[in-house]
């Protein structure tokens, strides 16, 4: 798709792929790379030839975080992240029926984080660098971050994250389980493809099911999530 400002976009063998591209602020994420990013991943859900994401970023960083120089043109920071966020893209990400997988490098901060703990799988190199340091500038997360978090980790572990606002390593990333697999900088991006790849093989009424089951499983008592269960393996063999 031509046009994007702020993202590249490519489909090759039935993997799309998104890469941030504003390499010289570490992929920074500002409303143009929003509108792009929202314009992508419909594309990605109504491209029935797709069948799995692929989220990486340009240069030096996957995303350093939110664009806050953007703050400096709007009345208020309140009014500058509303009018940031006032695309669902975070809803488009996580509702996505297709497989997706980040590929993490250098720096993965703030919103870079936010959008890599919406993914399905996070390969992550081993020279990254994590933090969710919102709290320490006079805010709270606003991707999803206060959500995303304890779901994958406990939340006394989540709060530490979030208030402190520290810096972390890949190592302590896969401990806190953030990302699922650490390899090394070399490896990155073969490691990504090929994951997109065997993921974009499978059949693609089975990958909605599993999805559709496995997240509604965080939010109910396991009674209920068995239930739901069973509906998703019902419906995947009528598709």
């Amino acid at each position: 798709m031509a046009g994007f400002k702020a993202i590249l976009y490519e489909i090759d063998r039935g993997v799309a792929h998104i890469s941030l591209n504003r390499p010289e602020v570490l992929n920074a994420y500002n409303m143009q790379m929003r509108d792009d990013f929202s314009e992508a991943l419909g594309a990605v859900q109504e491209d029935s030839e797709v069948g799995a994401l692929l989220i990486s970023g340009q240069g030096r960083a996957f995303c350093a975080g939110a664009d806050l120089t953007e703050f400096g043109t709007a009345p208020s920071q309140v009014i500058a992240r509303q009018v940031r966020w006032e695309r669902d893209v975070w809803g488009q990400l996580y509702g996505l029926n297709k497989p997706v997988v980040a590929a993490l490098h250098g720096y993965c901060i703030g919103s870079g984080l936010e959008i890599a703990l919406l993914c399905d799988l996070c390969v992550a190199a081993e020279s990254t660098w994590f933090a969710m340091p919102e709290v320490q500038l006079g805010m709270i997360p606003a991707a999803g971050g206060t959500q995303t978090l304890p779901r994958h980790n406990r939340v006394s572990q989540a709060l530490e994250v979030l208030l402190t606002g520290r810096r972390f390593d890949a190592a302590e990333a896969l401990r806190l389980r953030l990302v699922t697999r650490v390899v090394s900088d070399d490896e990155l991006m073969d490691t990504a493809w090929g994951i997109c790849r065997q993921l974009a093989d499978l059949a693609p009424e089975l990958v909605t099911a599993a999805k559709t089951a496995l997240r509604g499983a965080s939010d109910l008592k396991l009674g209920e999530g068995l239930a739901l269960e069973t509906r998703q393996a019902v419906l995947s063999m009528d598709r």
